[in-house]
């Protein structure tokens, strides 16, 4: 007989072991060299730009932070599985079930002891990572000042110090109960607590413990009831924020009650890890349950139902009043001035003779139309772009300021020829813009083309003239990186403008600023290389000791980065400023913890038809404060931080935060005062919450009979209408001013009738480092109710209803062309309230693009239609309006027509005359609107059969028109 033995396992290979190590050790390596070299490319850019500080800031912070959360989770979840292994009891009977248990795991014992711990500190620390923004702002807090109406603390508490006591007490609170089950866990599988025949047995080891992590989580959860208290002051309600009748009389009362019952009960578990009744504390926790059921849900309804409800008004207009108060301080509406607008609705010759200096300054140029108009007549070359949405900006010229529209010539690679899209010209020699475009703002050529007094390539203009810097490295739209700068004597490699000297077909040019981390070794080679992902910048030539990299180049993500504590406005915009090209951005301070304050979602408050819905960091605010005007200069990309409200609490404790990065007003030029504005996003913001707060009393507030809304646009009733810059004089000023203004109509139902104007002072001066008095002012026209002002959507509807206008409309869409209507303007002149919208004229094809042809006016119910705004506005008011405007001079002609001579004898009136013999395009053109007209009337008096012989006219004549336009 013969025995087989069992078979023998082959020993590990030796060599396999030392490959697989090694695989191992290299794949490590690899992960922590692309950690590193992420790490250190975004340290080189923040060196760069001098604001290291800023990154090493956030490093430090996140890393104590992970520290002090992991310590403060894996210790006490450590200790408790320690404690609770050592003070098993030796010679326990276990039941067969935990036997096996105990089997399987006590060989990973010590792995679970020392892994369940770091395993759950793991997780909390990258959790307190997360808030080390809230831990700093609590060590920088600031006091503002200002206590609020129910506790009389600081508001300051409120926004810096609540918030990081709420998560201190939430993670004591995580931590506290998972060593509870731990130790619950631990101690039934070795037998300190046992369970059977209906009863259950804790040892005296277990028995403390247990009771002892009870009742610390028992106290943590009196401090939690105490803090809610506080946390009711920023909690929304049904109408208000903040606690009204039912929460000051019953809600804070209750969570008091509950604080200390929970402390009470604490005490109880503490001595019952002594005398070891577990009767009292859990009849207290009973009790417990109980009270937060009727001091907590029951009284509060009670007082509510028979108390407040058929006495509201009496009961709880202090803490309307309240409300009003603190969410108008905390949206800077507390210094708003109202005026009692009685609003003139007829029109009359002259009417317009002492606000000659605002209708001079009317914008007919639409920036959100015109781009188009800028691309066609300034892009020179397909690889330069413009925004869809031009920027409003204003200078002074000859000693008057004049309103502008701008865009700067950035580049636009993917209009470039594929066969010329390598990766050195993308990344070498296609690498900046060049050149800002501005032209007048109330002004237009006979053609309807803008009028620019900055432009071309080379620029030429009266900027031109100050020799600035026309180049754009920096921009919305420039590449994701380019590689610029070479040693002196060095070739120029870079495009800087299709143009040349001496018959050259171009200029080319070398980058000589200090705009991005320096590419010229071989380790930042590699770095960038592996951060682009291009083995390309590793092997090219062309990279040299003086190369610098230039990404992350848009004005908002620089500014973003190097002040991450800051909400940066949706709308940067380009000036030329001390000879440089630089933009401007407004950045925000916000907080969602003021006392008593409504809060607003700040993405839907924003959002209109200029501005889709965009996603932010922090969405639902209470507080916000145009804390900062930054600059971004478009050559070198160097950020500069100015402290615009040096006041501002947030402000300052983000400036302890990161000290030395945020330069103090003084600091700004009068050239650069001269050009900030008040923010768009910020006047937005107002303005929603106007719609509810331009009331400042509890009692109007309570009966909410006048409440307002934002128009929707008139051309897309989806969105809203976008605020828009103008120089304009505001009743009772003495002059224009560069302001931004808004309209309001009744909230909700179908009227849209005018209710309210808001205007805000946007001329900051032209002194250093000094705002203009009046900077900032809000004024608001409340709108008498003796009178009735149509809408934006009303005078629209006005306008695409008037038979007359509706036929010269239709007039100008024939053929292959389309009408595009501009800003509808609301202005405060003639003692009411002038509507003013430029109508654009496209082409459908061919070279296409916008061209200023008609403008339409509305003054109470009467309406005007001509080429002109100041034939628009004589029509309107009896002949003679009074008013000054950008296009006096202009005399309307075709596209390619030469103007008529001034001397010639003007041409008879082609509503009484026929065009001249021969004239066959103007003799169809004067058939189509007549037989529209006919069309019209015919419709109005339902005569079918004049009608049909008119809609018969009308088909011939576009028939004619369309055959001449093919010749």
């Amino acid at each position: 007989m013969t025995t087989t033995s069992a078979p023998r396992t082959a020993a590990p290979s030796p060599f396999r072991r030392i490959v697989t190590t090694s695989l191992a050790v290299i794949a490590g390596l690899v992960v922590a060299f692309f950690a590193f070299s992420n790490l250190y490319a975004e340290f080189l850019w923040f060196a760069q730009l001098g604001f290291e500080n800023v990154l090493t800031t956030q490093w430090l912070a996140r890393v104590v932070m992970f520290v002090i959360g992991f310590v403060a989770m894996a210790a006490p979840v450590w200790l408790a599985i320690f404690l609770a292994y050592r003070l098993r009891p030796v010679y326990a009977r276990l039941s067969s079930q935990l036997d096996r248990y105990q089997e399987v795991v006590e060989p990973l014992r010590r792995l679970a002891m020392w892994g369940i711990p770091v395993f759950f500190g793991f997780f909390a620390g990258f959790a307190a990572s997360a808030q080390w923004e809230t831990t700093w702002l609590w060590i920088n807090g600031v006091a503002t000042g200002q206590t609020d109406p129910e506790f009389g603390l600081d508001t300051g508490f409120y926004m810096f110090a609540m918030p990081f006591y709420q998560a201190i007490v939430g993670f004591a609170s995580a931590v506290t109960l998972i060593s509870l089950l731990m130790t619950g866990a631990v101690s039934y599988l070795y037998g300190s607590v046992r369970a059977g025949q209906g009863e259950l047995r804790i040892s005296k080891p277990a028995r403390i413990q247990l009771a002892v992590i009870a009742g610390v989580y028992l106290l943590i959860q009196a401090v939690s009831l105490w803090l809610d208290r506080y946390a009711t002051l920023v909690a929304p309600g049904d109408r208000i924020t903040g606690p009204a009748y039912t929460e000051v009389n019953a809600v804070i009362p209750g969570q008091t009650i509950l604080a200390v019952v929970a402390a009470l009960v604490a005490i109880l578990f503490f001595v019952t890890a002594v005398i070891g009744r577990w009767r009292y504390p859990l009849v207290a926790t009973a009790l417990l349950i109980v009270t937060s059921l009727v001091v907590g849900v029951g009284y509060p309804w009670a007082v509510e139902t028979f108390q407040v409800r058929p006495n509201q008004r009496a009961l709880e207009m202090d803490y309307y009043q309240r409300n009003v108060d603190m969410t108008r301080a905390a949206y800077g509406l507390d210094g708003i001035e109202k005026t009692e607008f009685s609003a003139e609705t007829e029109a009359a010759a002259g009417q317009l003779r002492n606000d000659a200096d605002t209708t001079a300054s009317l914008r007919l140029m639409d920036p959100a139309i015109i781009s188009p108009t800028v691309r066609q007549l300034q892009q020179y070359r397909a690889y330069y772009g413009f925004n869809e949405r031009l920027d409003v900006d204003r200078y002074e010229i000859e000693g008057e300021t004049q309103d502008t529209v701008v865009a700067v010539r950035e580049l636009d690679l993917q209009q470039l020829d594929d066969s010329a899209q390598t990766w050195q010209n993308t990344t070498m020699v296609y690498t900046h813009g060049y050149g800002l475009v501005a032209a007048k703002g109330n002004e237009r050529t006979n053609e309807g083309e803008p009028v620019f007094i900055e432009s071309d390539i080379p620029s030429s203009g009266f900027l031109s003239e100050l020799d600035y810097e026309p180049r754009i490295y920096f921009g919305e739209n420039s590449p994701e990186y380019s590689i610029v700068g070479a040693p002196e004597g060095t070739d120029p490699l870079e495009l800087d403008y299709p143009r040349g000297q001496e018959g050259a077909s171009e200029t080319r040019t070398t980058f000589e600023g200090d705009g991005g981390p320096s590419i010229g070794g071989f380790f930042h080679k590699l770095l960038y290389a592996m951060k682009f992902q291009s083995e390309q910048i590793l092997f090219s030539d062309n990279v040299n000791e003086e190369s610098q990299i230039l990404y992350d180049r848009h004005p908002a993500v620089r500014v973003q980065k190097v002040a991450p504590y800051l909400t940066i406005d949706s709308d940067p915009y380009p000036s030329v400023v001390d000879g440089r090209i630089v933009w401007i951005v407004d950045a925000y301070t916000t907080s969602a913890t003021y006392p008593y304050s409504t809060g607003v979602s700040l993405s839907q408050a924003i959002s209109d038809s200029t501005n889709p819905t965009p996603n932010l960091r922090l969405d639902d605010i209470n507080y916000i404060r145009n804390s900062v005007k930054a600059t971004v200069d478009a050559y070198d990309g160097s950020v500069t931080l100015y402290a615009w409200d040096e006041e501002d609490p947030v402000l300052q404790a983000w400036q302890k935060v990161y000290p030395s990065t945020v330069e103090p007003i003084s600091e700004m030029s009068g050239e650069l005062m001269s050009h900030v504005r008040y923010p768009t996003d910020l006047f937005k913001v107002q303005r929603a919450m106007l719609g509810t707060y331009h009331v400042d009393t509890a009692g109007a507030f309570y009966q909410r009979d006048n409440a307002w809304a934002t128009p929707p646009d008139p051309a897309n009733d989806q969105v809203l209408q976008p605020p828009y810059y103008l120089s304009m004089r505001m009743p009772g000023q003495d002059e224009p001013t560069f302001s931004m203004f808004t309209t309001f109509i009744p909230d909700g139902g179908q009227r849209n009738v005018l209710m309210g104007y808001l205007s805000v002072d946007s001329d900051a001066g032209s002194e250093d480092g000094v705002k203009r008095e009046d900077y900032g002012k809000l004024r608001m026209l409340e709108i008498s109710a003796d009178t009735t002002v149509p809408g934006p959507g009303q005078v629209q509807n006005a306008f695409d209803s008037d038979a007359e206008i509706a036929s010269q409309m239709n007039v100008l869409q024939i053929g292959n062309s389309n009408v595009r209507l501009g800003n509808l303007l609301t202005v405060p002149v003639g003692g009411g309230l002038l509507y003013v919208q430029p109508v654009y004229v496209q082409s459908t094809g061919g070279t296409t693009y916008p061209l200023l042809r008609k403008v339409l006016v509305a003054f109470g119910d009467q309406l005007a239609f001509e080429d002109t705004l100041a034939d628009a506005l004589d029509t309107l008011f009896g002949g003679d309006s009074g008013a000054e405007t950008g296009d006096e001079e202009v005399t309307p002609v075709e596209p390619g027509e030469e103007p008529a001579d001034p001397g010639a004898e003007p041409p008879a009136d082609p509503g009484t005359e026929p065009p001249a013999e021969g004239d066959a395009y103007a003799q169809a053109l004067a058939d189509a609107q007549q037989a529209l007209t006919d069309k019209q009337a015919a419709l109005a008096s339902d005569d079918q059969v004049a009608y049909a012989e008119a809609d018969q006219r009308l088909n011939e004549a576009v028939q004619r028109l369309v055959e001449l336009s093919g010749e």
